[in-house]
């Protein structure tokens, strides 16, 4: 494992504030893996065996609906964990996760961390601290869709994207456009639309890359006075 794998994993919000020998105890002898854009992590239903912490890349988390449509439920990127809640949910993963870009991630067997839990009490701590964030982001999308519009939603989610402290940023979009309008609950067709209405607040796209001129503004427009 590359020195840089290690501090993407001890900075986690799962595993941050434990010592690097608790780390190592959890992460065992499982070497990072690489995905290819495309790859199906687990399935909705399969019995959930590990759990994982994105090093880089995207991935998505989603159920499939009676109509065969995608239902996205979260985009999680780098120094993220997903699927851990599935070793207290019947040891079944509740929804499908596939690579949304080339994705770099290494894998916790959920059985020898079941029983750190019960061993070491910081570890149930980081557990639970973890679950609010995971909470937080959930009411987050949810106030997204219900909310705001489909202009304050797409600004709010490439500001999201701008590096903290710039005035102006240039975005590579990290996954496929219809992606991101299922994720904003934007309907495909709207998408470039939206993408539009926003060159009057000093936002362009060309292709997958976005110029936005003043990230301030975006700010404004994406209506959240607290980002």
């Amino acid at each position: 494992m590359k020195p840089e794998d290690f501090d993407k994993i001890r900075s986690s919000s799962l595993f941050k504030g434990l010592s690097d020998k608790i780390l190592r105890d959890i992460i065992g002898d499982e070497p990072p893996r690489e995905y290819p854009k495309g790859s199906v992590v687990f399935l909705q239903g399969q019995e959930a065996q590990h759990f994982y912490i994105i090093l880089v890349g995207w991935v998505k988390l989603y159920r499939l609906m009676p109509s065969g449509d995608e239902a996205i439920l979260h985009v999680f990127t780098e120094r993220e964990t997903f699927a851990e809640a599935a070793m207290f949910n019947g040891h079944k993963y509740p929804a499908t996760a596939e690579t949304v870009s080339d994705t770099r991630m290494i894998s916790i067997n959920c059985n020898r961390f079941s029983t750190l839990l019960k061993e070491i009490p910081d570890i149930s701590m980081r557990m639970l601290a973890s679950t609010c964030e995971h909470m937080k982001h959930l009411v987050t999308e949810i106030e997204q869709i219900k909310g705001r519009n489909a202009k304050e939603r797409l600004a709010y989610f490439l500001y999201k994207l701008c590096p903290e402290g710039d005035t102006s940023a240039v975005i590579n979009l990290p996954y496929e456009k219809i992606l991101i309008a299922s994720r904003l609950g934007i309907k495909p067709e709207s998408l470039s639309r939206t993408i539009h209405n926003l060159r009057a607040y000093g936002v362009n796209c060309v292709k997958n890359q976005v110029i936005v001129s003043d990230v301030d503004r975006l700010r404004k427009v994406a209506r959240d006075s607290n980002i």
